[in-house]
């Protein structure tokens, strides 16, 4: 219950659009993880915001929890159905270009009467201004002499190494919900062999005692009585 209540306040807090004050911009659109609790016979949604011509890709795992699947739903602004999986592990979804707005992510666990899922999901925004911002930026710092090293190439070496740390960030990610879903499965099936071994153990003994006593009162009765 506790990590079901956590998991609910942090998701209030990454994935709801905040309320903006009166004459203030909009706030920035960032990435964000996150590994909820769906209890069973549930369904949670999230809403998203996000600008307008931008790509927005969203990746789940069901990294825990009986049959590791789970029924999931994005829907866009407008209210039109983009994905919709039944009983799906993980999936990865891309929406390019996006609308302005609030995309909805539903998870739903209504098909399971007992066991709850453990569910991460990212979402990986790459938005078009961020080009526009290191143009202008390039434009400001440019000297007018000409250098040895032009600064198109410093910009595409600054451009590739960023693109490939998002890439690395987001695969150790990735293999980190692997290993949880992973681990879960270990612990689950370890608990299941202990569990029966425990219970073939306990019938072994049952099957011993009651042989003795089987054995012992065959012979007692066997045994002749004296005149």
């Amino acid at each position: 219950m506790m990590a079901a209540g956590t998991a609910l306040a942090l998701a209030l807090w990454l994935l709801m659009p905040p309320v903006g004050v009166a004459g203030a911009g909009p706030p920035p659109i960032q990435d964000g993880e996150f590994t909820f609790l769906l209890p069973a016979g549930r369904k949670q949604c999230f809403y998203q915001s996000a600008p307008a011509n931008a790509s927005l890709e969203t990746e789940y795992q069901v990294i825990g929890g009986a049959g590791l699947d789970v029924d999931f739903t994005l829907e866009s602004p407008q209210g039109v159905l983009l994905v919709s999986e039944s009983r799906k592990a993980d999936g990865v979804h891309t929406v390019e270009p996006t609308e302005a707005g609030d995309y909805k992510l539903c998870f739903d666990n209504s098909f399971s009467t007992i066991s709850e899922k453990l569910v991460f999901f990212e979402l990986i925004f790459d938005s078009l201004q961020d080009d526009e911002e290191v143009e202008g930026w390039a434009e400001a710092v440019e000297p007018e002499e000409m250098l040895d090293v032009k600064m198109e190439d410093i910009k595409e070496s600054i451009e590739t190494m960023r693109t490939r740390l998002e890439r690395s960030i987001q695969m150790l990610t990735l293999l980190r919900a692997f290993e949880a879903r992973d681990r879960n499965l270990q612990e689950g099936n370890l608990e299941r062999v202990n569990f029966w071994s425990a219970v073939n153990m306990a019938v072994l003994l049952l099957v011993a005692v009651l042989q003795v006593c089987t054995l012992k009162r065959f012979f007692q009765d066997k045994r002749p009585v004296p005149t």
